[in-house]
Parts: structure tokens; sequence; C-alpha cells
């Protein structure tokens, strides 16, 4: 249903106000633009779908206008036609939140709005949602098919290798990386009315290193390939080996990536002279690789909030880093690259689907 041409002249002026100039609060600027689209003649359901909302709210939006003029607008602080809600209509808000995970609180407001018909301010619905034991969360990413039964029996094994570990057996994690040469903005405390911006860089070029890590020393084996594949997989293998020349056997932990499984990798692991022993990571179980927690420090070292005006030095400093900091400053770094292992199960978890 529409319902165009029912704002007069001087009132659509002062909505289109509210618009231009802003400075009003966000809900203040939604319900103007609903009522001006109104006006214009588009739908209830055509408005929700612009607005991402439910078209029940621009129902009673217009209607509240009918009844109080241009006043309701900013009626966040009063609490409608009651003072707070019943405990069943707490219950329900709850299992509303539970259901459908709100983004924003000004999406619980407009939902208790349009429900009960009560006015929530969002100060006010923050206090509520906590009361009812509602916290607000950004869920974390995990990987797909994950199997803790598969996962447990590779900790077993490793922790297996580990306990048995002769004096002349070492073990090191490998795994490629490719950091893009770009800005990484990052949350920081700065002064109140300080804008914070980094800036951007003009390409993006990025670094392809096939790498491993000695978690008992924090030795390094960093190299920079054109492209990661079975050759730059073997390059890798061969200068691992070469910084264990007594070293009688190399336990070397890695994933599945098909190059890893390569004929011409299987067969320089053949060789008579070959020390290493390949161990596979189980599929989808990056969080097995204590390697991935290296790459997260060397973001969170150089390139969260950082610019790097030219390539060649955004390489620099990542292969600095990761050749000559981590050895040399282990001590402060191996609590946040470690072996510490945990099984994540999915099952315990909400997983958000589409």
């Amino acid at each position: 249903m529409k319902y165009s041409g029912f704002l007069d002249k001087s009132t659509r002026a002062e909505l289109e106000a509210i618009l231009r100039q802003g400075g009003h609060e966000y809900r203040v600027g939604r319900r103007a633009n609903a009522l001006l689209l109104l006006d214009d003649g588009m739908s209830c359901e055509a408005i929700a779908r612009v607005l991402y909302m439910d078209d029940d709210t621009i129902r009673y939006w217009r209607k509240l206008y009918q009844e109080k003029g241009l006043a309701w607008l900013e009626e966040f602080g009063y609490k409608g036609r009651k003072s707070e809600l019943s405990l069943a209509e707490q219950d329900e808000l709850k299992q509303w939140v539970s259901d459908k995970l709100p983004h924003t609180t000004v999406i619980v407001c407009e939902w208790i709005e349009k429900s009960f018909g009560v006015i929530y301010s969002r100060s006010g619905a923050t206090k509520l949602l906590e009361r009812l034991g509602m916290e607000y969360r950004k869920p974390k990413e995990i990987a797909r098919k994950l199997d803790p039964a598969t996962q447990a029996q590779f900790i077993k094994q490793y922790e297996a290798i580990m306990n048995n570990l002769s004096a002349d057996e070492t073990v090191v994690f490998a795994d490629a990386v490719h950091p893009t040469h770009a800005s990484r903005p990052a949350g920081c405390w700065a002064a109140k009315n300080t804008k914070v911006v980094i800036e951007q860089t003009s390409g993006r070029d990025r670094l392809n290193i096939h790498g491993a890590i000695d978690l008992e020393t924090g030795k390094t084996s960093m190299l920079t390939v054109e492209t990661v594949n079975a050759i730059s997989t073997i390059a890798l293998l061969s200068a691992i080996q070469n910084s264990y020349p007594n070293k009688r056997k190399i336990h070397v932990f890695l994933d599945n990536a098909p190059y890893h499984h390569a004929k011409m990798v299987e067969e320089w692991l053949k060789k008579a002279d070959c020390r290493v022993v390949l161990h596979f990571i189980p599929t989808y179980c990056p969080h097995l690789n204590p390697i991935e927690r290296l790459w997260l420090l060397m973001h969170k070292n150089l390139t969260h909030n950082r610019c790097y005006a030219k390539f060649k030095d955004f390489k620099k400093a990542i292969l600095n880093f990761l050749r000559n900091s981590v050895p040399k400053n282990w001590k402060s770094f191996r609590d946040c690259v470690t072996d510490n292992f945990r099984i994540i199960n999915p099952h315990v978890f909400r997983v958000i689907k589409a």
C-alpha cells in the first residue's frame, strides 16, 4: 500500500533539512528518510528493502507520525505506553535476539517498538540486553569439515614424536605465506577528537614466501619464490636439511597442499642422503600448524597501522623480521608461536549460515 502526498511543504522541508544537515541521531535520520520515501509514493515493502528494515515498522512509523507529528521523531528517551517490558515480553525479546542475531541495537529498538509499542533508546536497549544475559560478539572464523577425532589423533601422534625425540633429531613447521603490499588498519587508542587515518599504498605487489620455523630455538628458513609449488617445496626442504648438518632426522610438519604431495617431492625424499621426514597436518586444520601464528605475529608487528610507500621497503621489513628479528628475539616471541594445540569441535559452536 502507498501513502503518497501526506506531507505538507513545510514538514517535508524540515525532514529534508534533517537529512542534509546531519548531526542528528542515526534513528532520527532513518525515520525522516522513511517518511519522505512514503510521501514520494514508495510502498512500505520497497522502503523496507532500501533501508534494510521490516515493512511493518514503516507502517507503524507512519501511524506515530499521524498521531504525534514530527515531535515523535526524537522520542527515544520516552518508554512509550509502558515503563518496561513484561517478563513474557523480555523472554520473547531474548528468543528473537537468539534466533536473529541482530547486528545493531538500532535493529533491536525497532523490533521492540514494532512488537510491543515501547520505544527504547540505544543505550537503554543495550542495558536491557545485558540484563537478559546478552552480549555483543564478533563471530570468529573456523574451517569447514573439522573432525575432532582426526585432530585428537594428530595431536597424539605429534606428542609421541616429541616425547621420543632423540638428541640427533629436530622438528620444524613449514608453510607458505603471501603478504600483500597494503596497509592493514587496526584498532588503536587515540585522543578523543583526533581522526586517525592510514595512507594507502599505490600498488598490490606481494611476496611469496615458503618458510619454516623451529619452535625450540626460533631458527627460521625463509625463501622468497616466484611461485609456491613443488620446486619451491624441494628448495625449502633442502635449505632446512642444510641448516641442520648434525641431525640424523628432521621432522617437517606441513599442510596438505597438492605441491607438498607432488611426485618430484616424493622422489627427492627417497634420495639416500635425505634426512627429512614429512608429517602432514590434518586437512582444514591450520590451527594445528604453529607457523600460522608466526604469520599473524608478522602482520601485528609490521603491517597493522603501518604504511610502506615502496614495495622494496615492505619486502625488506618482512624478510628482516622473519629471518633476523624472530630468531634474535625468540624469548619474547615464543609464547605467541607455540605448539599448545587445541581441538576445535564445530558442534560446540553455533555456526552462522546464510
